[in-house]
């Protein structure tokens, strides 16, 4: 993936945080990401990946959880490029009301490790401040992302009086 400049430079200019949110998207690949991060997203930045904190996830998604900085934007989405294969990424809508910005989709990503291939939405909550990124939330099918790295085993789930095998 190559470094979109123009859509950087756009934002760059507008400062509009709808403008910055698809600039820092679209250049979020692995080679793209640290480039963006430094012209798009603040220093101190909040960055919630999943969950508020989940350290059973974590141990599957070291990513996962609430983070702070710059930093963690570029290894976040680093990892994604370094886990998985990204099949697809498709923004399918983008809302934005102020320094807010929703926005939705879907993607396919296969495991390095395992190959498991799986389809998920997504959904994220952005805020931007003076043409920077200062807080954003991603949201997953979790199960599935977790699920892809499962090589065997399974778990005995209990639910509402049901009992069943899951994988």
């Amino acid at each position: 993936m190559t470094l979109d400049n123009d859509l950087i430079a756009k934002a760059r200019r507008t400062k509009a945080p709808r403008d910055v949110v698809q600039a820092f998207l679209v250049n979020s690949g692995k080679d793209t990401v640290r480039r963006a991060a430094e012209a798009l997203v603040a220093e101190d930045a909040t960055y919630i990946s999943l969950n508020l904190d989940n350290p059973e996830l974590a141990q599957i998604e070291p990513w996962t959880g609430t983070r702070q900085g710059r930093q963690v934007y570029i290894d976040t989405f680093s990892n994604v490029g370094t886990y998985w294969e990204v099949n697809d990424f498709r923004v399918t809508d983008v809302l934005a009301d102020g320094e807010l910005v929703a926005v939705f989709g879907q993607f396919t990503y296969t495991s390095v490790e395992v190959g498991h291939r799986f389809t998920s939405p997504f959904a994220i909550k952005a805020r931007v401040e003076n043409g920077l990124i200062t807080f954003f939330q991603f949201m997953e099918d979790t199960y599935a992302s977790a699920r892809s790295f499962r090589k065997s085993g399974s778990w005995e789930v209990h639910n509402n009086g049901r009992r069943f095998q899951v994988g």
